[in-house]
């Protein structure tokens, strides 16, 4: 069964924040699949990369479009292009790098969903914003999380 999402209208809700220090975005928020899952799309810079942190809730899939990623998960290394995926399970430690100097983009696959909502409410409009990135507080980030019982496990990789 095909069914067209309002969230794949043109909304305000599907406006890019900055996050992190690099843009995302809701795709399909998990109100419009009773909260099976949520789709988002991150767009970050070389270099950009993550905490290492768990997510205790959700079952995480990542599908590079654009640029070179690699995706920690567990003590594994994979090094992935355009086209191919990896998956954050829950309660695994898990983070990813961009390795690419023009930056990456992936979608990436909540299920279930809500966790959308703490990187909404973590971030700053980019039409706010202006053309750069806000600075973040990471202590305020880590706080949050505790409720959507997402906890960061370590530094971040770096290049």
């Amino acid at each position: 069964m095909i069914k067209n999402f309002p969230a794949f209208e043109d909304t305000p809700e599907r406006e890019p924040f900055w996050f992190l220090g690099g843009q995302a975005r809701v795709l399909l928020p998990g109100s419009a699949t009773g909260n099976a899952m949520s789709l988002m799309e991150f767009s970050d810079p070389i270099g950009h990369a993550p905490p290492f942190h768990v997510h205790e809730n959700e079952e995480e899939l990542w599908f590079v479009l654009d640029g070179e990623v690699s995706f920690f998960v567990g003590d594994e290394r994979h090094d992935l292009t355009p086209g191919q995926v990896a998956h954050g399970p829950r309660g695994v430690p898990h983070s990813y790098l961009v390795r690419s100097p023009e930056g990456a983009r992936l979608a990436v696959v909540f299920s279930p969903a809500l966790i959308e909502e703490w990187f909404k409410a973590n971030g700053t409009p980019v039409a706010e914003a202006g053309g750069a990135p806000p600075p973040f507080d990471l202590a305020a980030l880590v706080g949050s999380a505790e409720a959507f019982r997402l906890r960061v496990s370590g530094p971040p990789p770096t290049l």
